[in-house]
């Protein structure tokens, strides 16, 4: 160890230093040449393999997009199958539910809860909507449009157009066949008119008075009337 750490010898001991120090050098040169060549060795055989594993995503990638675009292509054709189907039941719908309809296809008729009254008690009175045709058809059955009418002998009592505010429209499909109900409503025996809307009415008279109930939508009237009876 003493002759490592002061090298003996005829010249100077920073010749034997430079000189160990040189093959120092050398020798971890080649230790490095040596991890470089395993290294690359390594890497080398990464690349070979790599591209192998590239393939073989490349192939699940190009089978995955090729399932996907087969996947995609039935979707495709699925909706191009059910797009014809959608627009042949659009068609149909519009044939059917799209078509207005027309006064002959259209039954009104009033509605009452009762046929004689009580003297405190109110008519609840509604009106139904029936659909006598063979298909489906829409028309408007918002408030805006009904109409409901009181009358006794040729004289009109009350109507629920004369302080309707803020009616609505509402475009209703009817099936064939099928009949709708409007919600009822209490009418308080008085008579109406738009001059009376924010004051007192003056009430009607009982004591067995027959009154008649009629309805309309829009244009389209029933054809009879409803009978009842104020005691």
């Amino acid at each position: 160890m003493s002759s490592f750490r002061h090298p003996v010898g005829p010249e100077p001991s920073g010749v034997y230093w430079r000189r160990r120090a040189l093959v120092g050098g050398v020798l971890l040169l080649i230790v490095v040449v040596v991890v470089l060549i395993v290294v690359g060795r390594g890497s080398g055989a990464s690349s070979a393999s790599a591209p192998g594993a590239t393939a073989s995503a490349s192939g699940s990638a190009s089978s995955s997009s090729s399932s996907s675009s087969s996947a995609g292509g039935a979707g495709s054709a699925a909706s191009a199958a059910a797009a014809p189907a959608a627009s042949a039941s659009a068609s149909a719908a519009a044939s059917g539910s799209g078509s207005t309809c027309s006064a002959d296809q259209i039954t009104l008729a009033a509605v009452l809860d009762k046929t004689v009254y009580g003297p405190t008690e109110d008519p609840k009175i509604a009106m139904s909507i029936t659909n006598t045709g063979s298909d489906a058809c829409h028309m408007d059955l918002g408030s805006a449009q009904q109409v409901l009418t009181i009358s006794s002998g040729d004289e009109q009592y009350w109507s629920s157009k004369d302080c309707q505010t803020n009616g609505t429209n509402q475009d209703v499909t009817i099936k064939a066949g099928q009949t709708l109900t409007t919600p009822s409503i209490s009418w308080d025996r008085t008579r109406s008119s738009t001059t009376t809307c924010d004051s007192s009415r003056p009430a009607v008279t009982g004591g067995g008075a027959s009154y008649h109930l009629q309805v309309a939508v829009g244009d389209l009237k029933s054809e009879k009337s409803a009978q009842f009876v104020l005691n």
